[in-house]
């Protein structure tokens, strides 16, 4: 079960798929869509990002930050956003505590579930019924 609306998102740290050390708190002020994926360049996670990918414009355009999130390493991370030409960040999660802290083990994998945090660190949506093929635009939509 995902976490509810109205709760405070838990915080964490990792790194990203460049080896950068990132923390939710980097974010403070900006709109956070926190999105959890099973595994690097499989199907279904591959049009997920594109999804992203393609409608990153628009994100930046309201000050919105994308962040995947799967238990792939930084290598894996690096690899499946260099073929895709993915432009955000993809965050390590490889002891799966982020996974854990926000609700969507799947037993050594993330479950598909993406959380819109505000600038506040409140999580102000949650998103577990995803359509990998439109899931930006329909987050964009649900944003308003």
């Amino acid at each position: 079960m995902a976490l509810s609306v109205g709760s405070t998102a838990p915080a964490f740290t990792t790194v990203d798929d460049e080896g950068n050390s990132v923390s939710l708190s980097d974010f403070r002020g900006k709109t956070v869509v926190l999105y959890f994926y099973p595994k690097d360049d499989t199907p279904g996670c591959t049009k997920q990002a594109q999804s992203f990918r393609d409608n990153f414009a628009e994100y930046q355009e309201q000050e919105m930050v994308v962040l995947g999130v799967s238990q792939d390493d930084q290598a894996s991370h690096q690899k499946f956003k260099e073929k895709y030409g993915l432009p955000f960040q993809l965050l390590v999660d490889s002891d799966g505590a982020i996974t854990q802290a926000y609700d969507v083990d799947g037993g050594g994998y993330a479950k598909r579930v993406t959380y819109i945090i505000d600038g506040n660190g409140t999580i102000a949506q949650v998103d577990s019924n995803v359509n990998t093929s439109t899931h930006a635009t329909d987050v964009l939509a649900s944003i308003g």
